[in-house]
């Protein structure tokens, strides 16, 4: 049954309504006081009130969430002292980003084993969380991750990892993959059962929808390309004859979270119904879906760097609130660069106070009971799952990656956002009416290093979604139309 569904894509259409009942788990009704709905423009909202008060679907321990530390350094031996310094500062998690990953910004250690050795020096792997950002060379990161565990004599089977495999993040952000569609369908299946050969109870393959934020794209973008990114996932797993009951496990999510704190919380929330709704639609019992949160880099500014503590301690508020498992907060300067030991600091304390300080890991669901809240995760649900949906029609995410159909809708988004910022509907603390100041680069501290491009080779093409920040946007615009022709008249 649950073979024939996927082969199918017939995931049928659910609506706003559906989306409210699950929240709940009971019937809602329409209310003359209805509250006010956000402007959001993905979004169409139903005025929608409920009956106060039952506990929602996967409700949320109060265990709190894993402090991850991005290791992007283009250094190891750099890299290695800082990562020391995070764990003992109190991050329990680490993050290796490589050079050529998408979500690496033109920086990342370098994607060599004896790199990874180098920075994961002196690090106690098996007090920590260790995850491998999504990049060109993911496969054959996990030998690398094994023959290191090996020579540490640590068990890898008791080790929480994450390998972050996600072709189609790959392909969106850098517009190339080194094989072709149809052999990476033919090779993933053996690469799976090689892995489950290991016994290695890791997070393997993963969603990653970070691409898609940071070119612009709306959180239902986000959220759709999720969710057609996951169940090509579950095709893997059934090619490679694993029983689906057995793939959801090892099938993660990494998302992006802004300052938009309700927008933020309740994407979290949405992925977990929509994740549910996947699951049930292919046979199988729903578990919840595991979540990694980074905080945008859309959203930071070149001007008024000092703004971005505050964006980010925003987004990670969210994050928490949203049920997040693991959080990675950007530093404040990496707009300008490779962030210093400094701008690292500000990016891990501002987790560390919301867990020790804020007492907010103590809450079993900091946003339940949210009638407003409700309503946007609801609405967000079933914009979500139209784009899926629309996805799974175009063959795939892959397919319709390849055919440029996901980035016209994205670059559409953006178009909006940037219509949007000029209109003054949306404003940047700091860079609105500021675009005709040149940024204060000089007065903010980088490590010294050389911006990269992501690697260009490859033997299937796509049309690239690179990050794009929103006050790039604002100044690409201003300078288009300084350098245009005066009208005539």
């Amino acid at each position: 049954m649950e073979a024939a569904i996927i082969s199918t894509g017939s995931f049928p259409p659910i609506d706003r309504a559906q989306w409210l009942e699950a929240l709940r788990g009971e019937a809602f009704a329409r209310s003359g006081e209805a509250p006010v709905s956000p402007s959001y423009a993905d979004l169409h909202f139903e005025q929608l009130r409920q009956e106060p008060a039952r506990a929602g679907q996967f409700p949320l321990s109060g265990g709190g969430w894993t402090i991850v530390q991005r290791v992007d350094d283009v250094n190891a031996k750099r890299a290695n002292a800082q990562a020391q310094f995070d764990i003992e500062a109190g991050a329990t998690g680490l993050a290796i980003v490589f050079e050529g990953a998408p979500n690496a910004f033109g920086y990342g250690l370098p994607a060599r084993p004896e790199a990874l050795a180098a920075a994961l020096h002196n690090i106690p792997l098996n007090r920590i969380y260790l995850r491998i950002d999504v990049h060109p060379s993911s496969r054959v990161t996990i030998d690398w991750i094994i023959e290191l565990m090996r020579r540490k004599r640590v068990d890898p089977s008791r080790l929480s990892l994450s390998f972050g495999i996600d072709p189609a993040a790959v392909f969106a952000g850098n517009g190339s993959l080194r094989m072709s569609l149809e052999a990476l369908r033919a090779s993933m299946p053996q690469s799976l059962a090689h892995f489950f050969a290991m016994g290695i109870p890791a997070t393997l393959l993963e969603a990653d929808g970070r691409v898609l934020h940071n070119a612009g794209a709306t959180e239902a973008q986000e959220l759709g390309a999720m969710m057609a990114g996951a169940v090509s996932h579950l095709r893997m797993f059934q090619e490679a004859r694993q029983p689906l009951i057995y793939a959801t496990p090892h099938i993660g999510f990494a998302l992006s979270v802004t300052q938009d704190q309700f927008l933020s919380i309740a994407k979290l929330r949405a992925l977990r119904l929509l994740w549910a709704k996947a699951q049930e639609a292919c046979g199988l019992q729903p578990i919840a879906a595991k979540i990694h949160a980074e905080t945008s880099y859309r959203m930071l500014t070149l001007r008024a760097p000092e703004n971005n503590i505050l964006r980010s301690s925003m987004a990670a508020f969210a994050a928490a609130a949203g049920g997040a498992d693991t959080i990675s907060v950007l530093p404040p300067n990496i707009p300008h660069g490779l962030p210093d030991r400094r701008g690292r600091q500000i990016a891990r304390n501002a987790q560390l106070v919301l867990s020790e300080e804020t007492h907010l890991s103590s809450l079993a669901s900091p946003a339940f009971g949210s009638e407003e809240l409700n309503i946007l995760t609801a609405s967000l649900c079933a914009a979500a799952w139209d784009e899926f949906r629309q996805i799974e029609a175009e063959g795939g995410l892959l397919n319709s990656l390849g055919k440029g159909m996901v980035q016209q809708r994205v670059t559409a988004a953006r178009q909006q956002a940037l219509a949007q910022m000029q209109g003054g509907k949306v404003r940047i603390v700091g860079t609105s009416g500021q675009l005709h100041l040149r940024p204060d680069v000089e007065k903010v501290s980088t490590l010294k290093a050389e911006r990269r491009e992501v690697p260009q080779d490859g033997v299937v093409f796509c049309d690239s979604l690179p990050p794009l920040r929103l006050d790039e946007m604002l100044d690409d615009a201003n300078i288009a139309d300084a350098d245009a022709p005066a009208a005539d008249g």
